[in-house]
């Protein structure tokens, strides 16, 4: 069905495909998100960022209408994520894979609701969500952890379907990963500077060829989470480690004052006089006081950087990124 608003308020939208050997799918894929923008009379172009591909990829991703640009190697999801953001016409940006998995009839949906946010992700929560078995406990444990970190419920952290704003999202361009996590990190940082981010559920249908993740990519996941906790909210990582050293002493304490009292048989006031604690207890008390005060400055320098109204580092490195970008496309 047609969404009056967003024809009338739209004016373009840049969607952009990175595929690295999905020849299988890539031209059914552009014909159909081609065929759902122009039901809807949204102006659009079509990036496929080709990642080093060596099928079939970019040659029919072109026949099908799509813009092709080149990298001429691998570099990854994220990297090719990139490439078509700086290079594309229009600030709306929407982003989707080329294997068929995310139904290209929701992006009106997204376009619509972005309208009114700073972001709108694609969540799969729909009725029919294919997701392998095998990456559902690892996508648990992530979630659950990405939770604690933004203080609030992700329904769906890493989906690769997603509508935003190029000037939003290129200012973190710097820390946003080159590989499968830059999904992950984009949602953890709007969401950590107070962005609004909003999820549309969706299918999740089974993919046409084989699938590029691998069980190293949960630990590459797992360590970006850290480390954009470390960026954005310090005290969602120190304080837990400061509390574990800190009960680990205490009870390491009372171990040590209990088998003392019971190897001497003196449990009154001269036990403050005595050589009671273990090194090992004293040593984990320190540890969580340490722990905790790097946490306590690690959040007020953040905080105090956050006070001054001065460009990021994130947005002091998007035009060296461009400059790269544009050079190397021209390389191919």
């Amino acid at each position: 069905m047609k969404n009056n608003s967003t024809e009338q308020t739209l004016s373009g939208v840049t969607v952009v495909i990175p595929a690295f050997n999905e020849e299988g799918r890539v031209h059914e894929e552009v014909t159909e998100i081609a065929r759902v923008l122009s039901v809807h009379n949204i102006p659009h172009e079509i990036i496929l960022v080709n990642d080093g591909s060596t099928d079939q990829t970019a040659e029919r991703a072109a026949r099908a209408g799509a813009r092709v640009l080149q990298h001429a190697r691998n570099r990854g999801y994220g990297a090719s994520l990139k490439t078509g953001i700086v290079a594309a016409r229009h600030n709306t940006i929407v982003i989707t894979d080329a294997d068929g998995t995310y139904p290209a009839e929701e992006i009106p949906a997204l376009l619509t609701q972005l309208q009114t946010t700073d972001m709108v992700v694609g969540a799969r929560t729909g009725k029919r969500v294919h997701i392998p078995w095998i990456r559902k406990p690892g996508k648990w444990l992530l979630g659950f952890l990405a939770n604690h970190v933004a203080g609030q419920t992700i329904p769906d952290l890493n989906s690769g379907l997603r509508a935003f704003h190029r000037d939003t999202v290129q200012q973190y361009f710097p820390i946003l990963s080159n590989r499968f996590s830059f999904t992950t990190t984009v949602t953890l940082a709007l969401l950590a500077d107070d962005y609004r981010v909003v999820y549309h559920p969706i299918d999740y249908l089974p993919r046409v060829g084989k699938s590029k993740i691998t069980p190293r990519n949960f630990m590459d996941f797992s360590i970006l989470v850290v480390r954009m906790a470390m960026l954005f909210q310090p005290l969602k990582i120190f304080v837990p480690l400061a509390l574990t050293f800190g009960v680990a002493g205490v009870l390491k304490v009372v171990y040590d004052i209990v088998s003392f009292a019971l190897r001497t048989g003196k449990f009154d006031l001269s036990l403050l006089y005595q050589p009671v604690l273990s090194t090992s207890a004293i040593l984990l008390l320190l540890v969580g006081l340490q722990v905790l005060f790097i946490g306590m400055l690690a959040d007020g320098i953040i905080r105090r950087l956050a006070l001054r109204n001065e460009p990021s580092v994130a947005s002091r490195g998007v035009t060296s990124f461009e400059y790269e970008t544009k050079s190397e496309m021209g390389r191919g």
